[in-house]
């Protein structure tokens, strides 16, 4: 009983108990983070993915490397998913003109069928987020509970009303006015240039169909209050009112100054 007792203390037992615990602990850690990114990827043919792996080959991997595995003048995209691909290219983003400190949306180089390919070739390198289902950009969704979660998730950098903003070193939100429902879905959970990626575990389906529908009704309604002056709010209509303001002064100080003499 003794030695079962000693052999039961041993310092090895804890160790291997502590291994076995983080081990457990990062597989469930594993499947919690990518269980909403390993989209089945049925939508794709083989002959998709084989004719996207010769576009790609062709105006890709001189950034992205062969196989898409990176190099220093672009990131690996195993693992990104049809989605990223799908916004990416679609929004004409890539391929970049130059380097700059951010891809300025352009009109796009590939037609709907070749980015379709692309997408489904880097698809099939991993795992990633799929593009999404079409009941969830019908803009049906519930527009006062998406404008909560726009104010709180992404107003901070694209502006309350969506009109974008400035950010650091030369960097920006865009405006996300006459952006498709497609593609405000694929930026939310691919996360491009500066932009945070909101899994499904931070706002889930049909929060981002809320977000999507919000957005659609402002882009729809337009400024109730006239000219928006770009939707900043305090500081562009203030700026205006003391330009506008001492314009009519100096206007009206020569029109006097005109009739005395």
């Amino acid at each position: 009983m003794k030695a079962l007792s000693q052999k039961r203390r041993h310092p090895l037992a804890a160790i291997a108990l502590l291994l076995m615990g983080l081990l457990v602990t990062g597989g469930l850690y594993a499947v919690a983070t990518t269980v909403n990114q390993a989209k089945a990827t049925t939508t794709f043919s083989a002959s998709d993915a084989e004719e996207g792996g010769k576009l790609f080959a062709a105006n890709c991997a001189t950034c992205h490397g062969m196989g898409a595995s990176g190099t220093k003048d672009g990131p690996s995209l195993v693992g990104v998913g049809a989605a990223a691909v799908d916004f990416q290219v679609g929004t004409g983003r890539m391929p970049m003109q130059m380097n700059a400190p951010q891809a300025p949306k352009k009109p796009a180089q590939f037609n709907e069928e070749q980015t379709h390919q692309l997408s489904a070739y880097v698809a099939s390198l991993g795992p990633g987020p799929s593009i999404p289902e079409a009941h969830v950009l019908d803009g049906k969704g519930d527009a006062a509970n998406g404008g909560e979660l726009f104010r709180v998730n992404c107003a901070m950098c694209h502006n309350a009303a969506a009109a974008g903003g400035a950010l650091t070193r030369g960097k920006f939100a865009p405006a996300l006015g006459d952006v498709s429902s497609k593609h405000i879905y694929e930026a939310m959970v691919t996360g491009p240039q500066n932009m945070p990626v909101f899994s499904d575990a931070n706002v889930g389906p049909e929060g981002k169909r809320d977000i999507i529908t919000f957005l659609k009704q402002i882009e729809a309604n337009g400024s109730p209050g006239g000219a928006d002056l770009g939707s900043l709010g305090p500081v562009s209509e203030g700026l205006f009112v003391w330009i506008a303001g001492l314009g009519v002064i100096i206007a009206f100080t020569i029109w006097l100054t005109s009739r005395t003499s």
